[in-house]
């Protein structure tokens, strides 16, 4: 499955930002989606997944209370919606779709096979 990644931008700290994961040549709705993301100098962090059928979510505990991760399937799209942007929030966020149907999400990245491009997000006034 091919995976593109959209949404970021430069954002003022407080304010909010939409990403977009959209998929091609397979339907997501059975696929967990993760979202990660990367600051240079530091280790992929995963931040929020959605599993397959949207059984579970996952937030990681730097952005619980201020990330929804959803999915459209008529778009074939998954969403994070990131308010109360913080300087901290700034790198290159990732979408990945697990190798396997059916497995509840986790935010390991050896569970995913296919990567997104990445979008980058800066928070900045």
């Amino acid at each position: 499955v091919q995976l593109q990644a959209s949404g970021g931008g430069l954002v003022q700290p407080g304010g909010s930002l939409r990403l977009s994961c959209a998929a091609s040549g397979l339907p997501l709705e059975q696929y967990s989606i993760g979202w990660f993301r990367q600051v240079p100098g530091k280790k992929r962090e995963g931040i929020s997944c959605i599993s397959g059928l949207d059984i579970s979510t996952y937030y990681a505990d730097s952005v619980k209370g201020r990330v929804t991760v959803s999915r459209d399937k008529s778009k074939n799209t998954v969403y994070l919606q990131i308010d109360s942007l913080k300087p901290e929030d700034t790198g290159v966020y990732y979408c990945a779709a697990d190798s396997l149907v059916g497995r509840r999400c986790s935010v390991l990245p050896a569970q995913y096979a296919d990567w997104g491009q990445g979008t980058q997000v800066t928070v900045s006034s």
